[in-house]
């Protein structure tokens, strides 16, 4: 992998991390597109860099973050990150095979568009209109729907945000809460991911160090305005235009996979 398809990557993580298309399966479409060679370095570079893109709603919700007295907020963060850390480390294998999978990915773009195309529709009376009105057991819960997203191509957003809604949530404080549980979510992936590389491979190399660095800052800078964008486009169209979207990228990505023009 090289500096140009590391920023192109990065780009798309930044993009896709808070949309509810599925970050992972974009990056792995671009690295098909890219003809990038699946190193064990360039699975953890995908997990990785999706840390520089949650480091941007740290920044910001730096006062919801750094409100060191409203301790139920981070009670609620682990409570909601408790079910992606066991499942995580249980099925580690299982899911590192799926992200090789272009075909699982396409299959769960179509069938998560489907879903969301109804979804304002399935939870349209919410009673929870932010953070601070959410239980620990909706917490737990949408914890438990973030999980779905260890399957590449559901989109960990999509199905947080989904979960919180199921929670009777509103549109913007699911989406706002998803973006929460996304730091200490993805703060546990990228630890594990990276500590193991780390002792499998012997450490990083130099080449390596600045693959990461990089990819964290493009993802981090272009996540800061895909996040704000997000919050305003559902307040007002909710989410059947994303459904529309996956539903067409992922008939297009099985179509390229038939013709043979991506690697299933």
């Amino acid at each position: 992998m090289n500096l140009f398809e590391t920023i192109v990557i990065a780009i798309v993580e930044g993009l896709t991390e808070f949309l509810p298309v599925s970050s992972t399966g974009h990056m792995i479409i671009a690295e098909r597109f890219l003809n990038v060679t699946e190193t064990d370095f360039v699975k953890v570079f995908t997990v990785a860099i999706q840390l520089g893109a949650i480091l941007a709603v740290v920044v910001l919700y730096w006062k919801k973050f750094f409100d060191f007295t409203k301790w139920q907020f981070y009670l609620k963060l682990l409570i909601g990150v408790i079910p992606a850390i066991i499942l995580g480390l249980l099925f580690s294998k299982k899911i590192d095979a799926l992200l090789e999978s272009a075909t699982t990915v396409a299959i769960a773009l179509l069938l998560g568009g489907i879903v969301l195309l109804f979804i304002d529709k399935f939870f349209n009376k919410p009673t929870i209109e932010n953070d601070t009105q959410i239980k620990p057991m909706n917490a737990f819960a949408i914890g438990m729907w973030q999980c779905l997203a260890m399957v590449p191509g559901v989109s960990r957003s999509a199905a947080s945000i989904i979960g919180g809604m199921q929670q009777k949530l509103t549109r913007s404080a699911a989406a706002e809460f998803s973006f929460f549980l996304a730091v200490p979510t993805m703060l546990a992936a990228t630890g594990y991911k990276l500590l193991k590389y780390y002792k499998d491979a012997g450490g990083f190399s130099s080449e390596e160090m600045k693959m990461l660095a990089v990819g964290n800052l493009v993802a981090f800078v272009v996540a800061l305005l895909a996040i704000k964008f997000f919050i305003n486009f559902v307040k007002k169209y909710g989410f059947k235009v994303w459904g529309i979207y996956r539903i067409i990228a992922g008939l297009i990505l099985l179509f390229l996979i038939y013709k043979g023009y991506i690697q299933g």
